[in-house]
């Protein structure tokens, strides 16, 4: 079953009635012939050849008055090399690092500045390997060449030669200026169906398929589209831009205090600070699509924002294991079934500490009450240790206690006699799991930080 995911591209190329007959405000006019082979009301087909240099012209196509803020001004186009087909556009993420795996190195999309006309600070990013962008002057003639280094075989399922490469497509999204100077504003997006091939396969691809045309009876060919000199891209939607949420909380730590000493009585809710929020972040069943969309930033699944997009916390949560793996492959899709189902680590080590109160020392030392004191209620926090180190072990305290690690100055362990041992990453090593110490703190000699001492 076809699960319900978002709309993609192909889906989203029929425009609403209303604007069939709607003059765009650009044209863009890649320099290709169309595929006769395509039947009437399908979507043209334009062949390219792996790596070469392809012009796509940059019309103006405004009327006069329309959009008069972008007179003199630029514009930045966004060009980008997608998959068409539902299946590869699930698992896009994996398909990319996949071809990044096997030519390191390699883009899938270049922009031949050379022979480019009237394109302004081409950028490429490293890290998108389908996507270019460049600035440009609607007054003024504009003609960009592109190549395209991946080829339609290479996603296909099994590489035995003969394999029906897949289809790609090539989109423009043009944005204007806002009032920040960024090119965030929306003005156009068109794109068009294409298929790559080896050099001098496309030119090969072509002329077979004329030559299956040329066979056909005339009332055959009547059902198929002429081919055409050019390929008109024609309108779409927009590319879904990913905004970048970060609400992952700060390290910030009130340093205010100058002790840190819970409070008097014997560990008391009521007099604790509150302790820090949980560092679990579980998806919940009501969590908006927006929320969900930030929980998946959050977690490190910002590329798979886009197919989630629509998707509810609750939509997120029925998904089974088997559905997040075919989706998002097998890696990702495991790491994301997991972080759904909110399953957490085992820390290595788990120790309890609890503060002791100046006022159970004074019922010790006096020994006037021995009932009060063996009656007292303790409570325990929980610390869990991933690391095992001296240094971790001090900012869980310091976090536990709202302080500044930088406030604890040595962690000591009391030993037989009564000796204080310096804590060591070797003695956390040995401790044994779920152990309980009570904190004791002994202010230091020289400044305003202190000794905890575990007993």
């Amino acid at each position: 079953d076809v699960l319900a995911l978002p709309i993609f591209k192909q889906e989203e190329s029929s425009l609403p009635p209303e604007n069939e007959n709607k003059i765009l405000p650009f044209q863009y006019v890649l320099c290709a012939a169309t595929s006769p082979a395509v039947k009437l009301h399908d979507e043209t087909l334009t062949y390219l050849n792996q790596g070469q240099s392809y012009e796509i012209r940059m019309l103006d196509n405004r009327k006069i008055g329309e959009l008069p803020e972008i007179n003199g001004k630029l514009v930045k186009s966004i060009f980008r090399v997608v998959f068409h087909d539902r299946r590869l556009q699930y698992t896009e993420h994996q398909q990319l690092e996949g071809w990044r795996w096997n030519r390191p190195g390699d883009r899938i999309l270049d922009i031949d500045i050379p022979m480019s006309v009237g394109i302004i600070d081409p950028r490429a990013n490293p890290t998108q390997l389908n996507t270019v962008e460049f600035l440009w002057d609607p007054s003024k003639r504009t003609s960009v060449f592109i190549q395209v280094h991946c080829i339609s075989t290479e996603f296909t399922m099994r590489k035995h030669g003969g394999e029906k490469g897949v289809p790609f497509r090539v989109q423009i999204d043009t944005f204007k200026e806002n009032e920040n100077g960024e090119y965030t504003e929306h003005l156009h997006s068109a794109s068009c169906q294409i298929k790559v091939f080896k050099p001098k396969g496309a030119d090969r691809k072509q002329k077979t398929d004329r030559e299956k045309m040329e066979k056909r009876t005339p009332h055959e060919k009547e059902k198929y589209q002429p081919s055409y000199e050019t390929t008109i891209l024609t309108e779409c939607s927009p590319w879904p831009e990913i905004t970048y949420v970060n609400n992952s909380p700060s390290p910030g730590f009130n340093s205010s205090h100058s002790s840190f000493s819970i409070g008097e009585g014997n560990g008391s809710p009521n007099h604790q600070p509150e302790p820090p929020p949980p560092i679990t972040d579980n998806l919940l069943p009501t969590s908006t699509p927006q929320e969900a969309q930030q929980w998946l930033h959050r977690n490190r699944f910002s590329t798979f924002s886009r197919l989630f997009r629509n998707f509810s916390g609750a939509d997120l949560l029925k998904l089974t294991r088997e559905d997040v793996i075919q989706i998002c492959g097998p890696a990702d899709g495991i790491r994301l079934f997991n972080a759904l189902k909110g399953r957490m680590v085992r820390p290595r080590l788990t120790i309890y500490v609890c503060q002791e109160s100046q006022q159970l020392r004074d019922l010790q030392q006096k020994q006037e009450d021995v009932d009060t004191v063996t009656s007292t209620f303790f409570v325990y926090h929980a610390i869990y240790l991933e690391e095992l180190t001296a240094l971790e072990l001090t900012e869980k305290l310091a976090q536990l206690f709202s302080i500044s690690s930088q406030q604890i100055s040595q962690i000591y362990k009391q030993g037989p006699t009564g000796i204080h041992v310096l804590i060591s990453d070797e003695m956390i090593q040995n401790f044994q799991d779920e152990s309980c110490f009570v904190l004791d703190t002994m202010k230091a000699e020289t400044n305003d930080s202190y000794h905890i001492i575990l007993k």
